[in-house]
């Protein structure tokens, strides 16, 4: 079965907005992980606009021998006021996967992902590092965009999944017209299956288009999905939707 790591950053920046403890991370992990999800994720940016490194250091925790913990981020933010670094953060917590991701400070949310073939050489330190802590290499790609031979240099690189950018098809769902990005979206996983690697996938996914791209990846590893979960959740309630999720995924 897939699994389904929640990702807590919305439920961050609702504390945030009002500068206290409320509502609670680990309070929203602990219900997550009752409903079954199968782990939890978190995207700590250096402007710390909702996940905060001590948020990670809890949550790497009490997740620990209970659900996976997935951190995601760009492997070559720097340390920054109290933000000790990317990497710092990975070798303190030695989370279960670690998830690289191209972002900048300017962009209001991942909206691209690696080039395997362009960027792999510059990653293998970062490679050495997640290694080093124990966890599971994942690279944020977009669908489409590299060759059987970038999945294979990856693989030998000792990156185990790339989690496949999803935003492309989620905008083609809601205009009706899903069919060529899911079949980038195939594309891509076969690739990275030939190659040895597992694939995940996330950005924009929701109970409305979750079923068709499962159907669509067999073999599908995990989802990490957050801002359409909290929002349905302010309606359904944070339980009833990760079963939601659950029951599609299986």
């Amino acid at each position: 079965m897939t699994v389904l790591s929640v990702n807590l950053n919305k439920i961050a920046v609702l504390r945030n907005s009002r500068g206290h403890d409320r509502p609670d991370l680990p309070t929203a992990a602990h219900v997550c992980m009752a409903a079954g999800c199968g782990g939890i994720t978190v995207h700590p940016r250096p402007d710390q606009r909702h996940i905060r490194p001590q948020d990670v250091r809890e949550l790497a925790a009490m997740t620990r021998g209970q659900v996976e913990f997935n951190v995601e981020g760009n492997p070559f933010a720097g340390p920054r006021d109290d933000y000790p670094g990317f990497l710092e953060l990975v070798r303190e917590t030695r989370p279960d996967q670690v998830t690289l991701v191209p972002d900048s400070d300017d962009q209001l949310t991942s909206d691209h992902g690696f080039d395997l073939a362009r960027d792999l050489d510059r990653l293998a330190d970062a490679l050495q590092v997640i290694h080093a802590a124990g966890a599971r290499c994942s690279l944020f790609i977009d669908a489409g965009h590299d060759s059987a031979s970038a999945f294979e240099a990856a693989a030998r690189a000792g990156v185990e999944r790339v989690e496949i950018y999803t935003g492309p098809y989620a905008d083609a769902f809601a205009a009706g017209q899903p069919q060529a990005e899911l079949e980038r979206c195939a594309q891509t996983a076969r690739r990275a299956y030939a190659a040895g690697m597992a694939v995940n996938a996330g950005h924009d996914l929701s109970q409305r288009n979750l079923g068709a791209f499962k159907q669509a990846i067999p073999g599908l590893a995990e989802v990490s999905i957050g801002h359409a979960l909290i929002s349905e959740a302010l309606y359904a309630g944070l339980d009833a939707t990760v079963r939601a999720y659950l029951d599609i995924l299986s």
